[in-house]
């Protein structure tokens, strides 16, 4: 009986694991768009409205404070900004909410968040108005 078990816990363990890929809930990397050097470490994570969130949880190469950032983050620290917000289920990823690029204090629509790379990176697409633009983050393990 016992054996029957751990094999089963074994034939369910890439299965989780693989689970766990599917979703970008977890720590990504965030790179600068034009040197490609690590910005933060943000964190995505599910809402109390069910829907997917991100933010800085670890500030890597950006000033200690948002001197550039508008109300209500204006001179505060970048650790704890909200980055993504509202996204939502949708043409196998996430999107339908909203973001902040605190680092050019723009808001943008998140038109799209998705898996890429075997779940080791995300492209996150953001909109103001018809003007898009798609950042890669990168799974911290």
């Amino acid at each position: 009986m016992r054996t029957t078990l751990t094999a089963l816990l074994l034939l369910a363990l890439p299965l989780a694991a693989s689970a766990a890929d599917n979703s970008p809930i977890g720590r990504w990397k965030t790179l600068d768009d034009e040197t490609g050097k690590a910005m933060t470490i943000t964190e995505i994570y599910q809402a109390q409205n069910g829907t997917l969130a991100a933010k800085i949880v670890e500030n890597l190469g950006l000033p200690a404070n948002c001197d550039k950032c508008s109300a209500p983050y204006k001179g505060k620290p970048f650790v704890g900004i909200v980055t993504l917000w509202n996204l939502k289920p949708q043409d196998g990823g996430w999107g339908g909410g909203s973001g902040y690029k605190p680092s050019d204090d723009r808001k943008f629509n998140a038109k799209s968040v998705k898996l890429v790379d075997g779940g080791n990176k995300l492209e996150v697409k953001g909109c103001v108005a018809f003007f898009c633009k798609t950042a890669t983050w990168v799974r911290v393990h």
